[in-house]
């Protein structure tokens, strides 16, 4: 009986120490290959516990100027548009190989793909942070070693237009000069 007690008091412990680890948002996440759905979830809560910790104290510039839609999309289109897709796109090379499969960011419903229900500035922190410091194991890069602040900003401002645009207007927006 003394053992069965042990047993539910560290079973008990384990509960309460894992949940912990993963609602603190201190958990490192990554997965490359499909995983069970438990498995899953519990990534996709230390994913999402992670980006919301570490984002919280990000100071959000105004996103709607001009310049920042155009700089932002040119970069978007060069360094983004494979994975997260452009306004008419449902697929690409690089999204059927990727796990977990990458947002469609060109979807006004792209946070709810993911369970997203934020307000626009903690949205737009979490998209900055993720932007520039990338999420280990996911194929999503840390833009953050080459491009400064200003330059990520102007990316987040851009994807939060993208799904206003219509396939043409994305070309124009997203030309270089």
């Amino acid at each position: 009986m003394k053992t069965i007690k042990i047993i539910l008091v560290l079973a008990v412990l384990g509960l309460i120490t894992g949940s912990a680890v993963i609602y603190s948002g201190i958990f490192s996440i990554g997965a490359d290959v499909p995983h069970t759905k438990l498995v899953y979830w519990i990534l996709e809560q230390a994913r999402e516990r992670s980006i919301v910790r570490a984002s919280s104290d990000i100071q959000v510039p105004d996103l709607s100027s001009a310049d920042m839609l155009l700089s932002g999309g040119a970069d978007y289109n060069d360094m983004c548009s494979s994975c997260h897709l452009k306004p008419g796109q449902t697929e690409s090379d690089m999204t059927i190989g990727l796990y977990p499969k990458p947002p469609n960011l060109s979807l006004a419903d792209h946070e709810e793909e993911h369970g997203d229900d934020d307000d626009e500035a903690t949205e737009a922190q979490k998209m900055f942070w993720t932007i520039k410091h990338g999420i280990k194991a996911s194929g999503m890069p840390a833009w953050g070693l080459t491009h400064d602040d200003g330059r990520i900003w102007a990316m987040v401002a851009f994807i939060k237009k993208m799904p206003d645009l219509t396939e043409d207007q994305y070309q124009v927006i997203t030309a270089r000069e």
